[in-house]
């Protein structure tokens, strides 16, 4: 339908972008974006299916309750995941689910990435939390993964599985999933010294997260 058109050619460019900068592989993964004006319903990537071949027409639309309201395909397995981060963080506006390589060597380690970095505090939140594992497209994912959203944080790893990462803007996810991925590799390398791992002071890391915040809520719906 041609009132969703303009947010699911922006499912197809993200993925794309996403593609051609080596973050998703196959059909891995997947990419929504929330429909505007309307606090539940989302685009999403079909289940299975290229992204360099995928066009508008191939993005699925579902409300809050997973109805198809456009597309033909068959939406993403993960689609309650997406609509349970949206139902949870009115500021998020774009949810990004990889199985980008480094962040996916994190998530093998069982362990959450701290505050490192100004800029990762700044736009990925306090720390990149860990979310337990579950099989994927379950509730059992769907929940432990809610039970993280209220840290406020724009990145979680998802333990033997890969990484999410949300945003408002497509152009600030894919800044998002390529701070995550630096971030990562920096943590890998740095963890794998044996040496103790140094982080941004805790009253510093608040400042730099209240910005964070402040943007948030001036997005909320």
């Amino acid at each position: 339908m041609e009132q969703y058109e303009e947010t699911q050619q922006q499912v197809v460019e993200l993925s794309q972008a996403l593609v051609a900068k080596g973050f998703l592989m196959g059909t891995g993964g997947n990419i929504s974006v929330r429909i505007p004006g309307q606090a539940a319903a989302l685009a999403i990537t079909p289940s299975n299916f290229d992204y360099t071949q995928m066009t508008a027409g191939d993005v699925c639309v579902l409300d809050g309750d997973l109805r198809l309201l456009a597309g033909a395909r068959k939406p993403s397995i993960e689609s309650g995941m997406h609509a349970a981060v949206y139902a949870l963080r009115p500021d998020a506006r774009v949810v990004v689910h990889t199985h980008q390589v480094t962040a996916s060597a994190v998530a093998l380690l069982g362990r959450p990435i701290p505050a490192l970095f100004d800029e990762q505090v700044r736009f990925l939140g306090r720390s990149v939390e860990l979310v337990a594992y579950a099989p994927s497209g379950t509730g059992w994912l769907k929940s432990r993964l809610a039970a993280r959203l209220k840290n406020h944080c724009n990145a979680y790893i998802l333990q033997n599985h890969g990484a999410l990462v949300l945003a408002d803007t497509p152009e600030r996810a894919l800044h998002n999933v390529e701070l995550l991925e630096k971030c990562a590799a920096a943590f890998l390398l740095a963890y794998y010294t044996g040496e103790r791992l140094t982080r941004i002071p805790a009253p510093i890391r608040e400042i730099i997260f209240a910005k964070l915040r402040k943007d948030q809520k001036s997005e909320e719906l």
